[in-house]
């Protein structure tokens, strides 16, 4: 059974570990292994991901003593991070942890929810009632992606 929770400080090793799992193995159906290392890199700044867990609300889904996935929610609407474990792929983790965030934005009194979607997380997003706003290419550590501006509005 899922429980979701609010970001620990001593969660942030399992976050990283998470993300760089569901780029690896997940994203690798639309990406190249050259964006996937820009994206993930094996080596990543634990002290820059504190700082951002720290500074918004961040909503961690666990499974016992497995992290499972996590999400978070800027002041303004904005969805940064949202990664599931491989694991748990189609499960529902994406879809509990996202209930969590719009709630939070409801309370908030933000009009919208806006993200930058991979093309992994674009249909996962169009479910939730999203629309694309603008297709983009964005840079990364020295490689180029696709993604998705996409928005739904509150």
């Amino acid at each position: 059974m899922i429980h979701i929770r609010l970001f620990e400080t001593e969660d942030c090793d399992a976050m990283i570990t998470l993300f760089q799992r569901s780029v690896h193995e997940v994203a690798c159906q639309h990406y190249n292994p050259d964006q996937l290392a820009a994206w993930a890199p094996k080596e990543i700044d634990r002290e820059s991901w504190l700082k951002r867990c720290l500074s918004r609300p961040t909503w961690l889904a666990w499974d016992g003593d497995i992290l499972a996935g996590f999400i978070d929610l800027e002041a303004d609407g904005h969805l940064d991070l949202l990664y599931v474990s491989p694991d748990y792929q189609g499960q529902g983790v994406a879809k509990a942890l996202y209930h969590e965030v719009e709630k939070q934005a409801r309370c908030n009194k933000n009009k919208s929810i806006f993200v930058e979607a991979s093309l992994s997380a674009r249909p996962f997003f169009e479910k939730q009632g999203f629309h694309v706003q603008t297709r983009q290419t964005v840079e990364r550590n020295g490689e180029t992606f696709i993604n998705f501006k996409m928005g739904k509005s509150l």
